[in-house]
């Protein structure tokens, strides 16, 4: 039985705060899950309690609602805060950036608000290698300067910058963590949970699996003359678990540690190209994934990874998983769960 205290995760039934539950209750914590469902499913948290006995309380909550989390700090006896929820298409927030800036910079506000007024200093944020914008170099450290190309980034970067801001001022008892990440993947290995994006896919790992699946007809690559070893975009691809137990080593390191920020980059450390995910997918489905080759995206770089030494040194963690596992685990639920958590 868990004991080592309640953990509020906001967006707990989203894709990463489904495997942070698993991750925490793992590691004998309690979540106490608060989410809107708009862009999640409470089915998750049924496959969360086969995964491992333990269901996790969902509240239907969004955070903009200040009484409603009052009600459950007020419930639930919560010792830290995972922060995960809010909208994170990067496309979308240039069409619709008001919406982005009221969940994810007011709706955060609204949270600290409610945190602070039932006496809880411990959060960690679930923040995004978007705001290192476009880096002058690779790989990436915690030191470079940050900055951001779109509303979605820029939400990250305020909430980041309104987390130092409480953590600096006088006699703050904030103790916050910002953890930037790179490009999450995969699924947890039962198969029971994984991405489940509405729509088409923004990112590229759940398009493969869709192709795959037969849900589209192809891929479209944007870009093959990027100076890169094969033409096509290198980015840092994480399994969904690494990063979980990333978010658990964070919160271990915070329950010893006083007042403060920190920030560290989640990633594996290595790059890998468009074309080396596809053939990877394609080893761990069995099958050839079609694609085509698009113009670049505005905005688009050529190469983008994670140092992630100071995850190593000052949480003890480091990303197990390589892109032949993330594949085979993103395969496994896709093929599982051809239509994610709705019924076909």
């Amino acid at each position: 039985m868990a004991t080592n205290g309640n953990v509020l995760v906001t967006g707990g039934a989203g894709y990463i705060g489904s495997h942070v539950c698993v991750e925490l209750i793992n590691a004998g914590f309690t979540p106490v899950v608060v989410d809107n469902l708009c862009n999640s499913n409470r089915e998750v948290m049924d496959r969360v309690e086969t995964i491992t006995g333990t269901r996790p309380e969902l509240h239907l909550v969004d955070i903009r609602d200040r009484a409603a989390l009052d009600e459950v700090f007020h419930n639930c006896s919560v010792d830290a805060v995972m922060h995960f929820a809010g909208l994170k298409a990067v496309g979308e927030s240039s069409t619709i950036p008001l919406s982005y800036y009221q969940n994810n910079v007011a709706g955060s506000l609204t949270l600290f608000e409610a945190m602070a007024a039932h006496d809880v200093w411990k959060v960690i944020f679930s923040s995004s290698a978007t705001v290192y914008g476009d880096p002058a170099s690779v790989p990436i450290d915690e030191s470079f300067p940050i900055s951001a190309t779109n509303p979605y980034g820029r939400t990250k970067l305020m909430v980041e910058e309104i987390l130092r801001d409480m953590s600096r001022a006088p006699d703050a008892q904030w103790n916050t963590t910002l953890l930037r990440y790179f490009n999450p993947v995969g699924a947890h290995e039962s198969g029971l949970i994984g991405e489940d994006p509405l729509g088409i896919p923004n990112n590229l790992v759940p398009y493969i699996a869709q192709v795959a699946v037969g849900k589209l007809p192809a891929l479209q690559v944007f870009g093959d003359d990027y100076n890169t070893a094969d033409g096509t975009g290198v980015r840092d691809y994480i399994h969904v678990v690494d990063l979980a137990r990333g978010h658990v080593a964070a919160l271990q390191k915070q329950l010893t540690q006083s007042s403060g920020c920190r920030v560290y980059n989640l990633g594996t450390g290595n790059g890998y190209s468009v074309l080396e995910v596809v053939d990877a997918f394609a080893k761990a489905c069995g099958k050839e994934i079609p694609y085509k080759v698009a113009p670049r995206r505005a905005g688009d770089i050529a190469r983008c990874y994670a140092k992630t030494d100071l995850a190593q040194q000052e949480l003890g963690w480091k990303a197990e998983f390589g892109i032949e596992r993330m594949m085979q685990d993103t395969w496994r639920w896709q093929s599982q769960n051809p239509n994610g958590y709705r019924p076909g």
